[in-house]
């Protein structure tokens, strides 16, 4: 017999009390008739103490009737042998999933996790399909179900040792939602000639830190049936600070002229420690180069630091920071800036110190766009006096005016080798010179003045023209697609120079007047191209140049698109892919040397170098040409702050909570089952039942004792 409720069996206990009633009865049952007693002292009678039990039936049956109200209250059953038994020694196929991101090189934290993944492999029986993955941005068997399943059951144990002996943390990102994707996914890859696993769970072993990766869990449906058990591994150090180095485009501002690298100190919210220093140093060097940088950042807050480029010092490559417990995020690789000198050509006969022509607006334009990573070398002459070396220096041409002659023969060689040419011409003269750089017959090119036209419509009767219709589709025009930035019609155009219809076969024309006539023109030629403005910027033409929202943005974009603005300075992350395109064009020989080793061929035809295994400074080798590139930590991994322990859950991905025990989940079917066989039997109401018989039969056999006993003491007999 077995007990729902075995609790209620104590109850039992409660048979002492009668005992006790039996056994502590001190009262007297003897009677002496005697006279009236008003004359005697009250005199309290003398007991002796009893030892002996009286009315040994009642007592029995009170016992009895405490003993079967708590087995009642148990609520018996009788086990049934054919009820199922909670499984037992169920066979498992189990994915351990340790984290071997960069934060994992915090001190102790691998070798804690690798001890619990051995633990794990230790746990497992002979008849569980085990695997191990190590993952950081991508998950990798390290032992396989395959090598599991053909290793004898005595070494397997010993093979996982080895394993996770000769692995160590990386140096990438912990992508979490993607690694437990892939060990969900191996979980249901399973072989025809593996046998059915009862249960399939994941072991996760990680530092859980809220810089992971986990949207990928988004998009994934988590398979029925795949449980989640979590091993979070604590850091034994609570401060942690971190860089990060941030970039700027070439032609950013700067608040000094002194050359700089910025850097974000970010330190972590439960953070013990907010004095930092941060400054240039060596690898395998702890010393500052030149004089540090004191800063001050208090727990969960982030500082940009400027840190000076010391003078004098070659082949500067990383920056550290001093005062932090964990020294993995404590370095950034940066290449000090240099300063690009980008030469532009001006074809124009205009003074520059003539303030209402567009020379003297172009050249502040370039000096407002300087910076200390960015200077202009303009170089302005006539058209006829201006050199074939100049123009093939240039990386990008401007010209109001082109008479037809040499300079626009090697303009247009210039142009069909791949340069940009702008062309805005002050008057319908440059018509055969536009028509020779563009190697046509001729350009019919007239000047209109909109307010002495007659017949022509003029804006609002204001005798001026104005943009009327733009391309934004186009890269000149794509920064202004914005409805904040769309609105040209403050630009009033006084004069400009009608081109004919259908002029120029292939042009594709990015804005009009008012009137409908072409505004600016782009014509492509072979690898270069021109753009042709139909008016320029000087004060009898319009007031372009004063409205700085349109004259800035418009000029910087003819620049970009002819290549002379340096692409942005870009950060890569470790595992990144670097574009060979840095160092040389497509098809040529490149070499790459990682920090740790030496110079890599890179095979022809390849687009980028992507073994960007750890952070440090990759040079690029292409020919005469050298590139040095930056590789990262990233930024993340110095989140080391735990994640929310239901985050998981709220990615679709079982959380800790769910986590099924096997054990506990037997038992569980075992009290179903109890439940179940109680509810059919009831065998508690008969015990109900007994206790009120046996309550009865008490009662009974007590009054008939008391009857007798009263009818003794009445004879004059005594009674014990």
């Amino acid at each position: 017999m077995s007990f729902l409720t075995p609790f209620f069996l104590f109850g039992a206990l409660a048979i002492a009390a009668p005992l006790i009633y039996h056994l502590i009865k001190r009262t007297t049952r003897e009677r002496t008739i005697f006279s009236s007693l008003m004359f005697l002292l009250p005199s309290p009678p003398r007991l002796s103490r009893k030892n002996k039990l009286e009315d040994l039936l009642l007592l029995l049956l009170r016992c009895l009737a405490l003993a079967l109200l708590a087995f009642g209250f148990s609520r018996p059953f009788v086990r049934s042998t054919a009820a199922v038994e909670a499984p037992t020694g169920q066979t498992r196929r189990v994915v351990v999933l340790v984290d071997r991101s960069a934060s994992m090189r915090r001190a102790g934290m691998w070798a804690e996790a690798s001890d619990r993944a051995l633990a794990q492999a230790r746990g497992a029986s002979p008849a569980d399909q085990f695997a191990l993955y190590g993952f950081s941005t991508q998950a990798t068997p390290l032992v396989s179900f395959e090598e599991w399943r053909n290793t004898p059951v005595s070494a397997r144990t010993d093979k996982v040792a080895a394993v996770l002996g000769a692995t160590a943390p990386e140096w990438g990102s912990t992508r979490l939602g993607a690694a437990l994707i892939t060990a969900a996914e191996a979980l249901a890859d399973a072989t025809k000639d593996e046998p059915a696993a009862a249960i399939r769970q994941i072991v996760l072993i990680s530092d859980l830190q809220s810089g992971a990766e986990i949207s990928a869990l988004q998009s994934f449906d988590w398979p029925k049936g795949v449980q989640l058990k979590i091993e979070s591994i604590k850091a034994k150090n609570v401060t942690n600070a971190g860089l990060q180095l941030l970039v700027e485009a070439p032609d950013a501002e700067a608040a000094s002229t002194t050359a700089a690298v910025r850097v974000r100190l970010t330190n972590a919210a439960d953070s013990l420690k907010d004095q930092f220093q941060v400054g240039w140093t060596r690898p395998g060097s702890e010393t500052f180069i030149g004089k540090p940088v004191d800063q001050y950042v208090p727990a969960g807050q982030a500082r940009v630091v400027n840190v000076p480029v010391p003078e004098g010092q070659a082949d500067l490559q990383q920056i550290t920071l001093k005062g932090d417990d964990e020294a993995f995020d404590n370095v950034v690789y940066a290449v000090p800036p240099e300063k690009q000198q980008v030469p532009i050509a001006y074809l124009g006969s205009e003074l520059p110190t003539a303030i209402t022509q567009p020379l003297y607006f172009f050249r502040n334009f370039l000096k407002g766009r300087e910076g200390p990573r960015l200077a202009f070398d303009l170089t302005a002459r006539a058209p006829g006096a201006v050199s074939a070396a100049e123009l093939l220096a240039a990386k990008v041409i401007f010209a109001t005016e082109l008479p037809a002659g040499a300079t626009a023969e090697e303009l247009r060689r210039q142009m069909l080798a791949g340069k940009t040419v702008v062309f805005a011409p002050t008057s319908a003269a440059a018509a055969a010179g536009l028509a020779q750089l563009l190697g046509l017959p001729s350009v019919p090119l007239t000047d209109v003045n909109p307010s002495a036209a007659t017949g022509a419509r003029v804006s609002a009767g204001s005798g001026y023209a104005m943009i009327g219709e733009i391309d934004f589709r186009h890269p000149l025009f794509a920064e202004f697609a914005d409805p904040l930035y769309s609105d040209f019609t403050k630009i009033n155009i006084s004069k400009y120079r009608r081109l004919g219809a259908d002029a120029i076969p292939g042009a594709r024309i990015l804005a009009r007047f008012d009137q409908g006539d072409p505004a600016v023109v782009e014509v492509p030629a072979a690898s270069g191209r021109l753009i042709l403005m139909l008016t320029t910027w000087s004060r009898e033409d319009s007031n372009l140049a004063q409205i700085i929202s349109k004259f800035v943005p418009l000029l910087y974009g003819m620049l970009d698109l002819g290549g002379a603005i340096p692409a942005q300075v870009v950060q890569y992350s470790v595992n990144d892919p670097i574009p060979l395109a840095l160092v040389a064009p497509a098809g040529e020989a490149v070499s790459v040397a990682p920090p740790d080793g030496p110079a890599e061929a890179v095979a022809a035809g390849t687009a980028t170098f992507a073994r960007t295994r750890q952070p440090g400074i990759y040079r690029l080798t292409a020919g005469a040409r050298t590139a040095r590139v930056s590789v990262n930590l990233d930024v993340a991994e110095s989140r080391t702050s735990p994640m929310p322990m239901d985050l998981l859950e709220r990615y679709g991905a079982p959380g800790e909570a769910k986590t099924v025990d096997a054990t506990r989940e037997s038992k569980r079917e075992a009290l179903l089952q109890s439940n179940e066989a109680e509810g059919r039997q009831k065998l508690w109401r008969w015990f109900i039942v007994g206790t009120l018989l046996v309550l009865l039969i008490e009662t009974a056999i007590a009054g008939w004792t008391a009857r007798r006993n009263a009818a003794t003491v009445s004879t004059g007999g005594t009674t014990s």
